[in-house]
């Protein structure tokens, strides 16, 4: 991979999916000097992830853009009674929407598929396990910058758990189509 900065130490273990890497919620993160959705209009983001319990409260597993500027940012809320709920964001120049609601909760501790798709009209969604959580809309443009995994890009709100895939289409997909869980 291009530009390849590993922070911390993110081990790898088997996990139902074929390989995982673990990310201590620390200081463990991969920054790459790419960025998978320049220049897209719309897009599916999908990941399998296992959010660990007794982590941190605020968790971006997912950066992708800028640090104070466009981006956009995967990411997750951690409970004291290790539940967590998706956070999906978009800042696109003066626009943003956050897709997020603490009502709909997950024990920590077990394996996940979330997505999140934009379609062109700015019709942002997200999921977990297929089922739809939340829309949204945003006015988008294709953004430049980097990305991160496991942290934001200036290294605050670590990740603790593993990621088994990661996947990005540049084409809003149904869930039938999305990678199996």
């Amino acid at each position: 991979m291009k530009g390849l900065e590993i922070s911390g130490n993110p081990l790898t273990e088997d996990s139902p999916y074929g390989k995982a890497v673990v990310f201590n919620g620390i200081n463990d993160g991969l920054f790459l000097a790419e960025n998978p959705i320049n220049n897209l209009q719309c897009f599916t983001i999908e990941m399998l992830i296992r959010p660990d319990s007794k982590g941190p409260f605020e968790q971006r597993f997912l950066h992708i853009g800028h640090i104070d500027s466009d981006r956009l940012l995967i990411e997750l809320r951690l409970t004291e009674d290790n539940v967590w709920y998706l956070d999906t964001f978009i800042l696109s120049g003066d626009n943003k929407t956050a897709l997020i609601d603490s009502a709909l909760t997950h024990p920590a501790n077990e394996w996940y598929h979330v997505a999140m798709t934009l379609d062109s009209t700015g019709q942002m969604t997200n999921y977990v396990n297929g089922k739809k959580e939340m829309t949204g809309y945003v006015d988008f443009k294709p953004m430049t910058g980097e990305m991160s995994i496991g942290a934001r890009r200036n290294k605050v709100s670590w990740y603790k758990g593993a990621i088994a895939k990661f996947d990005i289409s540049p084409e809003v997909l149904n869930p039938e189509r999305f990678i199996p869980f």
